[in-house]
């Protein structure tokens, strides 16, 4: 291995050399604990520091770094104090995620640190969305990502660079090409001769490096740092190394041809970084050995910290009150005067209200730039907030929302744009395990808004049709909005964004252009986890939201001598049981109405919630009425058939004969 140490001073190439030889004494400290029992999981990093450390060396420590399982240089040579890490692996309090996570899946604000989650490909675009708010702030600033070479072939992968390329990013992406998955050889992941070659098709420079060699990692990516800053842009860097270690210990190395092994073994980037240094007088054996010696009693003076610290207590309030973070809402009164206007213009209304009160709001979406959006919704934005804050995106939805957390990440509040809600479903890891678990997990917000034009009743068909809110509505960390009205529509959407909680905001299509009311124009809020009562009366309770409010309205016109009580949920996450419970104590009868195909809708919860809470108060079954339990047809006959609205009034006449 050769070093070309260029313009390092003798401070420089030490500074290098104590930074990677601590993640080593740390991991050959967690090697010993692993066979004593002491640690329980261990992803061993061991032959790869040189990466880790020379890559957060060039960064400052204002610059956005986002490692993964193998990175424990990125944490250390950003001085993250020992026993907190330890406390960390050992899910003690102390700890960044309070045990609710193990190992290096966790991030830090304090140290500009954005850990990872296990699905590996979210992490790549993160860093496209906080690379774009440092652009959009005007601050050059780089962001580095990791990932490794099993994780190119997710299709995260090609998204973010894609996005990169296209917004011109200044994003190291960091490929750690270590020669296997968990134990499949690179020759069974891609058939390419260089991942590096990857970069070509999205017009992204590439570089190979050395991973071994801390010195030529230092030097080109200094050098690329500075010309990165001068003409913001992407680069893909594919560091060779080699995983000396397991997957994970338990995994063991018994799939790695022993000659695999003593090949990369005489090119350990410690000991020959180490041997370099001597032969050059930077380091004395002296020196090396009083850096050895201070660096393990710091690392057991920390262990014995972490150690010493209780064992977490389960508490359910405070797991609970960490799901969300807390959100003081504020309410905005509008004594303006109102037009009359559609759903879709409320819609409108607000979003462009918000972007004048959130001067940090980014929209982003396919074709809502010039052309205004597949409803036109944000048409005439661009020339009043321009394209950095209103972005047409390509089509890839999961690097979009994965931009979005990286937005606010970094300052910045995001709205997603699906061009149909359908559409979601490719963008679903990030919101399921990423937006919505990172507050629980890490205190990190996630104030990104997803809007989701849903619905049948246009003839669509399968792919444009479907209103999946139960997909969101159990998974806890996201709120779930679904307005009927263009009043609530506005107001509630001004509030989600204010959130910085992940909001699912669903919007009728078949409401757009059909329903009118009157709303100020000015802009105002309304609270989530409120429900409104439409009608009042003592015979039965309706349970609807989004159009089944207004079928509902149509049944109760054309039925003038049913009195009934008609809430309209408006908000399906948090969910106001009250107004739902009082009422159903009130009626003594309940039909819950939803245009969701049936099985594990949510009205089977609010169902089984009613059960639990007014079940002495009930004078007949919980009727549940809903679509049917196929996709969504596109021929209208087949359509109408499909759908709830042609049943409801046959069932709710029948709830009444009890």
């Amino acid at each position: 291995m050769i070093f070309y140490r260029q313009d390092l001073t003798d401070t420089q190439l030490l500074d290098l050399y104590k930074k990677i030889l601590k993640p080593r004494l740390i991991e050959e400290k967690m090697l010993i604990l692993i066979r004593q029992g002491k640690v329980s999981k261990w992803f061993s990093g061991i032959g790869q520091e040189a990466i880790a450390v020379g890559v957060t060396s060039v960064l400052d420590d204002s610059e956005y770094v986002l490692p993964m399982h193998r990175n424990l240089g990125v944490f250390t040579s950003r001085n993250i104090p020992l026993h907190r890490l330890f406390s960390q692996w050992q899910g003690k309090a102390n700890g960044f995620t309070k045990g609710r996570d193990r190992s290096f899946h966790f991030g830090t604000q304090e140290y500009n640190i954005i850990g990872m989650i296990s699905h590996l490909g979210p992490q790549l675009g993160i860093a496209d969305g906080i690379a774009l708010a440092h652009k959009l702030k005007n601050e050059n600033k780089i962001t580095a990502v990791f990932t490794g070479e099993g994780a190119t072939s997710e299709g995260d992968f090609h998204e973010a660079l894609n996005i990169a390329a296209v917004w011109k990013l200044p994003v190291m992406f960091v490929i750690e090409n270590n020669g296997y998955g968990l134990s499949t050889p690179t020759n069974e992941q891609y058939f390419c001769e260089n991942l590096a070659d990857k970069g070509i098709g999205y017009g992204i420079e590439s570089h190979i490096i050395d991973g071994n060699n801390i010195v030529e990692i230092y030097n080109k990516l200094a050098q690329l740092k500075e010309e990165m800053q001068k003409d913001p842009h992407p680069v893909l860097l594919e560091f060779k190394t080699f995983r000396m270690r397991g997957h994970e210990e338990a995994s063991g190395t018994k799939y790695v041809p022993q000659e695999l092994m003593d090949e990369w073994a005489a090119k350990d980037p410690v000991a020959n970084y180490k041997k370099y240094l001597i032969e050059t007088g930077v380091l004395t054996a002296e020196f090396d050995e009083q850096l050895h010696s201070s660096l393990k009693q710091e690392i057991d003076e920390n262990w014995a910290m972490a150690n010493a610290e209780p064992e977490i207590v389960p508490d359910y309030s405070g797991e609970l009150e960490d799901v969300y973070k807390p959100f003081v809402y504020e309410e905005v009164k509008s004594d303006s005067e109102v037009a009359n206007i559609r759903f879709i213009d409320a819609i409108s209304s607000s979003l462009k209200q918000s972007m004048e009160r959130h001067e940090n709001l980014v929209i982003m979406g396919q074709d809502i730039a010039e052309y205004g959006g597949a409803f036109k919704i944000t048409d005439g934005f661009v020339k009043l907030f321009g394209k950095e804050r209103v972005r047409n995106t390509p089509i890839c939805e999961s690097a979009v929302v994965s931009a979005g957390m990286g937005l606010s990440i970094n300052g910045c509040k995001a709205i997603v744009e699906m061009q149909f809600a359908d559409f979601v479903s490719t963008g679903f890891n990030p919101i399921v395990n990423l937006l919505a678990k990172s507050h629980y997990r890490w205190g990190e917000k996630a104030d990104v808004v997803v809007r989701m034009p849903c619905g049948g009743g246009t003839q669509a068909g399968p792919f444009h049709s479907q209103t999946n809110e139960a997909w969101f509505t159990k998974t806890p960390g996201l709120k779930v909005v679904y307005p009927a009205f263009p009043y609530d529509a506005k107001g509630l959407l001004n509030t989600s964004i204010n959130d910085p909680n992940p909001v699912l905001f669903f919007e009728h299509k078949q409401l757009y252009r059909s329903v009118y009311q009157d709303v100020p124009v000015d802009y105002y809020t309304i609270p989530l986890g409120k429900a409104a009562l439409l009608k009042e009366g003592n015979s039965v309770t309706i349970i609807a939201f989004g159009a089944t409010v207004h079928w509902a309205l149509e049944t109760l016109n054309k039925n003038p001598e049913i009195k009934a009580d008609l809430i309209d949920l408006r908000t399906l996450q948090p969910l106001d049981t009250e107004t739902i419970f009082n009422s159903v104590r009130k009626t003594g009868k309940v039909i819950i109405y939803q245009e969701d195909t049936l099985f594990g809708g949510i009205a089977s919860d609010i169902s089984a919630l009613i059960m639990e809470e007014c079940f002495e108060h009930l004078d007949g079954p919980v009727k549940r009425v809903a679509s049917l339990d196929s996709p969504i047809p596109f021929t209208k006959a087949l359509e109408d058939q499909f759908l709830a609205k042609n049943r409801f009034e046959d069932v709710l006449l029948e709830l009444l004969k009890y």
